[in-house]
């Protein structure tokens, strides 16, 4: 008997992942990425991509973030991959609250999601990528610790 509730919960719990993983692997699909890196690597074009990480200093950081050619990323946060270089690596991408797509390098998105600093898991439901009408027709999401900011 013990044995066969063992292997129930097991099972029910490996179902558990699976239904979890679906949605944020459907997301990934439909471009979706969670940021795994902190620091100013989004910029307006794919140099600047590549001066802030290769010859970085206080100086240049200050000047491309005060002519807005720089913006931070913050792990965890949800964005939505517009366009991929392939051959430098990079991808340009669409953040929430900011009206110009960016570059950074793919290497610092994840198709895994990343909890963000509040330990929630950005969706594109709850960080405003989509309308009420287009979540409606989102199949539901698993329990769990989710926020609408």
């Amino acid at each position: 008997m013990k044995r066969a509730i063992s292997l129930t919960t097991v099972a029910s719990f490996a179902f558990l992942y699976a239904a979890c993983g679906d949605n944020y692997s459907d997301w990934a699909e439909q471009g979706y990425r969670w940021v795994n890196v902190d620091g100013p690597y989004a910029c307006a074009t794919e140099r600047d991509v590549e001066v802030m990480t290769t010859n970085r200093t206080d100086a240049t950081e200050l000047q491309m973030i005060e002519s807005a050619r720089c913006y931070y990323l913050i792990p965890g946060s949800i964005v939505e991959i517009i366009d991929e270089d392939r051959g430098r690596g990079m991808s340009e991408m669409r953040i929430p609250g900011v009206t110009r797509y960016l570059w950074t390098y793919t290497r610092f998105l994840s198709k895994h999601p990343i909890r963000d600093a509040d330990a929630i898991i950005e969706t594109p439901e709850n960080s405003h990528f989509i309308s009420a009408a287009e979540a409606a027709m989102l199949p539901a999401l698993p329990a769990g610790n989710y926020e609408v900011r």
